[in-house]
């Protein structure tokens, strides 16, 4: 007897968990708290977020995910164990859990390796199924990827945007590169540290992404008192930042993603290509948010570009989909995944 199916969005920055029938479960930050000196896990996810530079010496609450891969093996499993045993429960007794993971769609057959073999050690059953972030997303934002028409869409996480045209349920033409909500919230404590001498933390950081940050010209105009400490003096001080200062900060992470856009777009077939200038472009993930950046894709790119209902969730709602239409699925995943799929039939 199995256990409950789950798909898992295992992202840089949040970890969501959909359970086959119950829907999404978990959404908790990608975070591990490990006490150094006496070697043990002190807190997982939510509960280890708030440690983040608030820690002790021999507390350390690190990320084990870095731009879209496992960065920390050890701490990926221990990671995972914890949120299937969360959202699997009892049933996890009954039988381990077959588990389809999201990937972005530029890693590599190591990295792959590397995802499978740190759920299976954390209880799902084997082997794991992958699916990528891109078709994920699409599927989760609602589009229709298995007609013969093209959808295009940009999914952009917290360790990597991955751009992809689909077509007939597959991925045609697409692009990931290694930027995303991180390198925001890194030009962000550049510029203020740049600009007035002061450090802040990523928390800091991702408030003002969140709060004040616009990519699109004069399109939003607040202010927000931030607290660091100063470079000089070593103490605490408080200054005043507004939109528009971000908007410079944010300029070199937002244009290179722009870039990826478009060279998805150029070596897109065009019949494809003149079925997105029909339906647009779909944006997905966390940094879809990011206020003006569908303002200035559009105009970039001179294509209708719309952002996904519940952006954040796209990608899981997509794996549960993916989860419950295994049949469907099935016939564009890879050879390892068609094994998977007869051993299940």
């Amino acid at each position: 007897m199995f256990g409950k199916d789950i798909g898992v969005d295992l992202g840089t920055a949040n970890v969501l968990v959909y359970v086959k029938g119950k829907g999404i479960v978990l959404n908790e930050p990608s975070v591990v708290a490990i006490d150094s000196a006496a070697g043990r896990v002190v807190a997982v996810g939510e509960e280890a977020r708030r440690m983040l530079g608030r820690t002790p010496g021999n507390i350390e609450a690190k990320r084990p995910l870095r731009e879209g891969v496992i960065a920390d093996f050890e701490m990926t499993e221990v990671m995972l164990r914890h949120f299937i045993d969360k959202t699997v429960g009892k049933s996890f007794l009954l039988g381990r859990p077959r588990v389809m993971i999201c990937v972005p769609a530029g890693i590599t057959s190591v990295e792959k390796k590397a995802v499978r073999e740190a759920a299976e050690r954390s209880g799902a059953k084997a082997p794991v199924y992958l699916i990528e972030e891109p078709k994920s997303a699409a599927i989760g934002a609602g589009l229709d990827i298995f007609q013969p028409s093209g959808s295009m869409v940009v999914d952009i996480g917290g360790g990597t945007t991955d751009v992809a045209v689909l077509s007939l349920g597959d991925v045609v033409t697409s692009n990931s590169i290694r930027i995303a909500g991180d390198k925001f919230d890194e030009s962000i404590i550049r510029y203020v540290k740049r600009m007035y001498n002061l450090l802040i933390g990523e928390r800091t950081a991702e408030d003002i992404k969140i709060r004040v940050a616009s990519v699109f010209p004069n399109a939003r105009r607040e202010e927000l008192d931030i607290r660091g400490r100063d470079m000089v003096s070593g103490l605490p001080k408080t200054i005043q930042i507004k939109s528009e200062e971000i908007r410079l900060a944010l300029e070199e992470p937002v244009d290179a993603i722009i870039v990826a856009a478009k060279s998805v777009l150029e070596r897109t077939p065009p019949e494809l290509a003149a079925d997105i200038f029909d339906k647009g472009i779909v944006l997905t993930g966390g940094g879809a948010l990011l206020f003006g950046l569908d303002q200035l894709m559009m105009e970039q790119l001179q294509i209708p570009v719309h952002i996904a209902d519940e952006p954040m969730s796209c990608v899981v709602r997509g794996t549960g989909i993916a989860l419950e239409n295994l049949d469907k699925i099935a016939k564009t995943m890879n050879t390892n995944n068609r094994k998977f799929k007869k051993r299940i039939g």
